[in-house]
C-alpha cells in the first residue's frame, strides 16, 4: 500500500485568544444576527499624526507611518490590543507631516500622498491619492463576530489582486473571483498554502497587510471580503505610485516587515541533503559519508554549494569538524536540519554550520513560535560565526522574508509537481519573498526525466536544493546516467554562470522587496493577458528572462505567451515580436523553453565554473548583450561571504547600453568604474562580450582605439584582445575581450555598422522547423524532414546539415539555390541512427546556413525525434518490450511481479484473486507505460485487476490507448472485483499505452496488474 514513510510532526497551533463580542451604542446589525457592524461616528479626536474615531463603545484608530502608508485599527470593546507587537513591524522613524478636515459626512485625513476618507453615518473607510484616483472603498463598515473581523470592500471593474504568500498552484496570476486561506495548513500539495502571508496587493495600485498572527480568508469575489479569526481589526495600507505601483507596494510592505535578507553566494548555489547517521532508507552509514557524495559533485564537474548532512527524523550527526572539513575541501558548506532544536546552535555553528533547516516542528506551537525559529537560527549563525545567516523553513509567516528561504514540503517527483509548482514560487514574489523553491523532483517518486526537466527551470529561482533519501533512489544530478547527466551538468553551470546576475537581483531585494522569480503582471501590469491563465506556467526571472518550463512528457511546449516587446530564443537567436502565443516549440528534453528581453544587458561568468570558489579576484567578468534602445544593468559585488556589506564594504557598476530601436545603426556599450571596495576587490580585470547584433561591426573601438578585427574562433581565443564575428552563434553574435582594465575607471566600447538584435533588416534570417512525431529505427537507415522557412528576404545557398548522436551517420542534403521571402522548403536528410541506439528520445540539431538580406546567416534549430526498438515479429509479452515511458504513481513499475512498494524489483508474485501469473506489469495508478508495436500486431489480451497484495484496497480503472484513440477502458475496479479478462484489437497500431488511473482520488493501495498482458503479432 502507498504510504508516506516520512512523518510530519504537525503539532496544532496554539489557540489564539477571542474577545467577548460586545455591540456598544450606535452600532447597528448587519443581516446576520451573529454579525455586527461598527455604527455611526460619535467622537473624533486627532493627536498628530494619530487619529482616534469613536462609535459608541467601538473605537477605531487611525495612524499615519509614513506619507503613503496608514494603519487602521478597531476595538469592538474600545480597548486595542497588540498580539504581534515588536514581532513582524519595524521602527519606520518619525511620522509624516499630516491635516485632516471635517467636510460634514466625512473626515478626511490626509498626507502630501494619500486621503482617508472616514464617512460618519456610519463609519466606512476610503482611500484616494493625493491627486483624488481611487484606491479602496469599503461597502460597508468593519464587521465582526466572537470568531472573526471582516473588512469589506468594492471591487473594480478590472482589478486583479495578488500575494497572500506562497499559495501552492496559485499566485503569479490573478486571485480574482477565487478565494485564498492564509494560515497554517501543513497541505504541501497542490493547493495547499505553506508559507502564508496576510498581505495582498491590488491592480488598483493598494495592498493592505493584517498585522494579526490569527488565519483569515480572502475572497476576492465581487465585493471583496477579507476575514481574519480575531475579534479585533488592524490592518496597514500601502498605497503605491506610478507605473511601477505593485512594485512600490511590496516595497512599502518590507519596509515595514523587513526587507528580504542578503545570502551568501554559496546559497544562491544548488544544495544536497539527506540523512547520513542510521538511516533507515538507506542502511548504516555515517556522517562522513556526506563526503563520498561531495565527491559525486566535483567528480561530475557539477556546482554544490551546501550539504544537509542529518536531514532525517531520528538521524542525529558526527564527528562534525571533520565533515566541515572535508565539505571544505570539496568548495561546499556544512548545513544542519534543527529538528530537535537550536539550542545546540551555537557549538553547530562554531564546528562549520553555515546553513540551518528548519521543520513544521518550529511551527508546533504557532505563527509566532515559527517566526522566532527563523529569526533565531538566523541570529545564531550570525552571532557564532562572520558568515550570515542562512535558513531554510516551511510554514512561515509575515516577516520570514528577512530571516530565511521558503520553500514549499515534502512532495513528490512527477509532472503534475512540476505543473503546480511553475506559478507557486513567481507569485510568492508578490507577497515579498524573494527566496521560495522546492526541492528538484520533490522527495518522493520521479523519474530521470521528471527530474532533469525540474532541475532546468528551478535554476532560475535563486535557491533551490535537491533532497536524498526519501526515494527508492538517491536523487543527485548525476545519478541517472546519460543523457541526464550532461544536461543536469550543463543546467546547473548556466545558474552558475548567471550568479552575477542572480546576486544582483540579490542585492536588489535587499532594497525594493522584490525578488528574481516574478510573475508577468508585475512587470506588464497593463498586459491584460498577464493576469490570466494564458501566463499561468511560466514566469520571468528578473526582467530579463522569460521561463515557461516543460510540465508534460512531451517534446515541444505550447501557450507560451511572450508580453509586449521584442524577445529573442536563448538557444538559437529568433527573434519574435510580442504580444504572441507560441505553439510548437520545440522543446527536446535537453532545451528550456526560454526567452531574452531585448534591452538585456547580463553580466555572467564566462568559462566552466563549478563553484563561486573556483573565481579568483581579476578574472574576467563577461556581459551578454541583447542590444535595442538605450538600457542599463548595475552590477552588484561584494566579498559574497560574510556580513561586511553592511558596513558599506560592496561596489557598484553600471552597464548602460546605446543601440537603435530596430535595424541599423551603431552600439555603444559603456560599462562605468566599480564604486566601492571590499575585501577581494580586484583592480583590474579582464572583460568579455556577447553582442547579439545579427550583423558583422565595420569596427570595433575601445575608448576610441580600435581592436583588432579576428577571422576564426581560434585566432579570437589566442588573442589576448579583439573582436570577432561568429554568424553561427546563435543568430549571429560580436564576440569582444579586452586586456585587464582598471575597475577604478569608465570603458566604452562602440560597434559602427552594425545594428539592433535581430539585424540590420529585421526578420531576414531563414528559421527552421521540423515535423513533430518523426521516427527512425537503431541501426536502420531513414530520412528526416526539415523545414526551412525564407524570411522577410529571400534565402539562397541553403545547405542544411544535422548534428547527431555519436556513431550516427548522416549525409547533409543537397544545397537549395533559393528559398523564395516568406515560404517554406522541405528538406530531407538521410540518417542511420547507432545500431546500439538506446530507445528513447534523441536530440537532433538542425543547421542552415544562408545568405539573405547581402548577409551570410546561419539558422539552428534542436528538436527530438523518436528512437525505436526493433518491433516484435512473433507474439511477445509485454513484460519483455522496451518501454518507450513509464510513468508510476508509487515507485516504478514492475515485470513480472507486483508493483510492491517504493523500492524497484521490491514487488511480488502477480497475483489476482488468488491466481499466480508469471507474466506481467505491476503498476500502481496513475500509470502509463509506452510500447512500440511498428504496426505488427493485431491482438492485446491480458487479465486486470488489483493485487491481493493489497487485501481488498484500491480503486482503478484500466484502459489501452493505440496512436491517440482510446481503444478500450474498463469499468472501475476495486480490490473487491473479479478479474477481468482483456481483449483488444491493435491492428497496425504503432505504439500502445497501457493505462491505470485513479477512480476515487486517495490512490491509497491502487496496485494495478496486467497480468499475463501479451501482445499477439505476425
Amino acid at each position: 500500500m502507498q504510504s508516506s514513510s516520512r512523518m510530519k510532526v504537525a503539532l496544532a497551533g496554539a489557540v489564539l485568544g477571542l474577545f467577548a463580542a460586545f455591540a456598544g451604542p450606535g452600532s447597528t446589525a448587519s443581516a446576520d444576527p451573529s454579525d455586527t457592524t461598527v455604527g455611526e461616528v460619535t467622537g473624533f479626536a486627532a493627536d498628530g499624526a494619530v487619529y482616534r474615531l469613536t462609535a459608541g463603545h467601538t473605537e477605531a484608530r487611525v495612524s499615519f507611518v509614513t506619507a503613503d502608508t496608514f494603519r487602521i485599527e478597531l476595538a469592538p470593546d474600545g480597548k486595542f490590543t497588540d498580539p504581534t507587537g515588536t514581532d513582524i513591524t519595524l521602527p519606520q522613524g518619525p511620522p509624516p507631516a499630516t491635516r485632516w478636515r471635517d467636510l460634514g459626512d466625512r473626515y478626511e485625513l490626509s498626507t502630501a500622498k494619500v486621503t482617508l476618507r472616514a464617512t460618519k453615518a456610519p463609519l466606512r473607510f476610503s482611500a484616494v491619492r493625493a491627486d483624488g484616483t481611487p484606491l479602496w472603498t469599503e461597502t460597508q463598515g468593519l464587521t465582526w463576530n466572537q470568531d472573526r473581523t471582516v473588512q469589506t470592500l468594492a471591487r473594480g471593474a478590472d482589478e486583479q489582486f495578488y500575494g497572500a504568500g506562497m499559495q501552492n498552484g496559485r499566485g503569479n496570476t490573478s486571485h480574482r473571483g477565487k478565494t485564498v486561506e492564509v494560515g497554517v495548513d501543513y497541505n504541501w500539495n497542490d493547493g495547499g498554502h505553506p508559507n502564508s502571508v496576510p498581505f495582498y496587493l491590488s491592480s488598483a495600485g493598494y495592498g493592505v497587510y493584517r498585522n494579526t498572527y490569527a488565519p483569515g480568508t480572502y475572497a476576492f469575489t465581487d465585493p471583496v471580503t477579507t476575514s481574519a479569526k480575531e475579534r479585533r481589526f488592524d490592518a496597514y495600507y500601502f498605497a503605491g505610485d506610478g507605473k511601477d505601483a505593485l512594485k512600490d507596494v511590496i516595497g512599502q510592505y518590507t519596509r515595514l516587515t523587513g526587507k528580504p535578507f542578503m545570502p551568501p553566494v554559496y546559497g544562491l548555489e544548488i544544495g544536497d541533503s539527506d540523512c547520513y547517521l542510521h538511516n533507515a532508507n538507506r542502511g548504516e552509514r555515517h556522517t562522513l559519508d556526506a563526503l563520498k557524495i561531495a565527491d559525486g559533485y566535483v567528480q561530475n564537474d557539477m556546482p554544490n554549494g551546501w550539504m544537509l548532512v542529518n536531514d532525517g527524523y531520528g538521524c542525529g550527526y558526527e564527528n562534525l569538524a571533520e565533515a566541515t572539513a572535508g565539505l571544505n575541501d570539496r568548495k561546499m558548506k556544512l548545513g544542519l536540519w534543527t529538528e530537535d532544536g537550536i539550542d545546540k546552535l551555537a557549538d553547530q555553528v562554531k564546528a562549520g554550520q553555515r546553513v540551518a533547516k528548519l521543520d513544521v516542528a518550529w511551527v508546533g506551537e504557532g505563527y509566532k513560535f515559527a517566526l522566532d525559529g527563523c529569526k533565531d537560527a538566523h541570529a545564531g549563525i550570525e552571532a557564532n560565526s562572520d558568515a550570515r545567516g542562512f535558513t531554510w523553513a516551511p510554514e512561515s509567516w509575515s516577516g520570514a522574508q528577512r530571516c530565511g528561504v521558503q520553500w514549499s514540503g515534502d512532495q513528490s517527483g512527477s509532472w503534475e509537481y512540476i505543473r503546480w509548482q511553475i506559478p507557486t514560487y513567481a507569485g510568492a514574489s508578490m507577497s515579498g519573498l524573494a527566496y521560495t523553491t522546492g526541492d528538484v523532483d520533490g522527495i518522493f517518486g520521479g523519474s530521470a526525466k521528471t527530474y532533469t526537466r525540474d532541475l532546468q527551470w528551478k535554476m532560475f529561482l535563486p535557491v533551490t536544493m535537491t533532497m536524498d533519501g526519501w526515494a527508492a533512489n538517491d536523487k543527485q544530478p548525476f545519478r541517472y546516467g546519460e543523457p541526464y547527466t550532461t544536461i543536469n551538468r550543463a543546467s546547473l553551470k548556466l545558474h552558475e554562470a548567471l550568479l552575477p546576475y542572480v546576486y544582483s537581483h540579490a542585492y536588489r531585494a535587499t532594497k525594493t522587496g522584490v525578488g528574481l522569480a516574478r510573475p508577468l503582471a508585475l512587470e506588464y501590469p497593463d498586459d491584460p493577458k498577464a493576469a490570466t491563465e494564458a501566463a499561468k506556467y511560466e514566469f520571468l526571472s528578473g526582467e530579463d528572462f522569460l521561463v515557461a518550463p516543460v510540465y508534460r512528457d512531451a517534446v515541444e511546449r505550447d501557450g507560451i505567451y511572450l508580453p509586449k516587446g521584442t524577445w529573442i530564443d536563448y538557444w538559437n537567436g529568433r527573434v519574435y515580436q510580442g504580444p504572441l502565443t507560441l505553439d510548437h516549440y520545440s522543446a527536446p528534453l535537453d532545451t528550456l523553453p526560454l526567452f531574452v528581453r531585448a534591452g538585456a544587458t547580463v553580466p555572467m561568468w564566462p568559462g566552466s565554473v563549478r563553484s563561486y570558489q573556483d573565481r579568483a579576484p581579476g578574472d574576467p567578468l563577461a556581459w551578454d548583450v541583447y542590444p535595442q534602445g538605450s538600457s542599463s544593468f548595475e552590477l552588484y559585488e561584494d566579498d559574497g561571504v560574510t556580513r561586511e556589506h553592511r558596513a558599506g564594504k560592496y561596489a557598484l557598476q553600471r552597464a548602460e547600453v546605446r543601440a537603435p530601436e530596430s535595424g541599423p545603426g551603431d552600439v555603444t556599450v559603456r560599462i562605468g568604474a566599480s564604486a566601492g571596495t571590499y575585501t577581494g576587490k580586484p583592480g583590474a580585470r579582464p572583460y568579455a562580450f556577447t553582442v547579439h547584433t545579427g550583423d558583422a561591426p565595420g569596427t570595433v573601438r575601445l575608448d576610441g582605439r580600435p581592436l583588432p578585427a579576428l577571422t576564426s574562433r581560434a585566432a579570437f581565443d589566442a588573442a589576448g584582445q579583439g573582436w570577432w564575428y561568429d554568424r553561427d552563434e546563435r543568430g549571429g553574435v560580436v564576440r569582444i575581450k579586452t586586456t585587464a582594465l582598471s575597475t577604478d575607471r569608465a570603458f566604452e566600447l562602440r560597434l559602427t555598422d552594425t545594428s539592433a538584435v535581430g539585424g540590420a533588416v529585421p526578420g531576414a534570417s531563414a528559421v527552421l522547423a521540423a515535423p513533430t512525431g518523426q521516427e527512425l529505427g537503431a541501426g536502420t537507415p531513414g530520412t528526416v524532414a526539415v523545414d526551412v522557412t525564407a524570411g522577410t528576404r529571400d534565402a539562397t545557398d541553403v545547405r542544411v546539415s544535422l548534428d547527431a548522436p555519436a556513431g550516427w551517420q548522416v549525409t547533409p542534403a543537397a544545397p537549395i539555390a533559393r528559398v523564395p521571402a516568406g515560404t517554406t522548403r522541405r528538406v530531407e536528410v538521410a540518417v542511420t541512427p547507432a545500431a546500439g541506439a538506446k530507445p528513447g528520445e534523441a536530440t537532433l540539431t538542425a543547421t542552415a546556413r544562408h545568405r539573405a538580406a547581402g548577409t551570410d546567416r546561419t539558422a539552428v534549430q534542436r528538436f527530438a525525434i523518436g528512437v525505436m526498438p526493433p518491433a516484435p515479429t512473433a507474439d511477445a509479452w509485454a513484460s519483455d518490450l522496451a518501454w518507450l515511458r513509464a510513468t508510476n504513481g508509487w515507485g516504478p513499475p514492475e515485470r513480472d511481479r507486483s508493483n510492491g512498494e517504493s523500492g524497484a524489483a521490491d514487488g511480488h508474485p502477480l497475483t489476482l484473486a488468488g491466481q499466480t501469473y508469471e507474466k506481467g506489469i505491476g503498476a500502481h495508478a496513475d500509470s502509463d507505460i509506452e510500447v512500440y508495436l511498428g504496426g505488427r500486431c493485431t491482438t492485446f489480451t491480458a487479465d486486470v485487476g488489483i493485487d491481493d497484495e493489497i487485501n481488498g484496497y484500491g480503486d482503478v480503472a484500466f484502459s489501452v490507448e493505440a496512436d491517440g484513440r482510446v481503444l478500450w477502458t474498463s469499468p472501475r475496479l476495486t480490490g473487491a472485483s473479479a478479474t477481468l479478462p482483456v481483449n483488444v484489437d491493435v491492428t497496425g497500431a504503432r505504439h500502445v499505452r497501457l493505462k491505470i488511473t485513479d477512480t476515487n482520488g486517495s490512490k491509497s493501495g491502487d496496485h494495478g496488474d496486467w497480468a499475463a498482458a501479451r501482445f499477439g503479432c505476425a
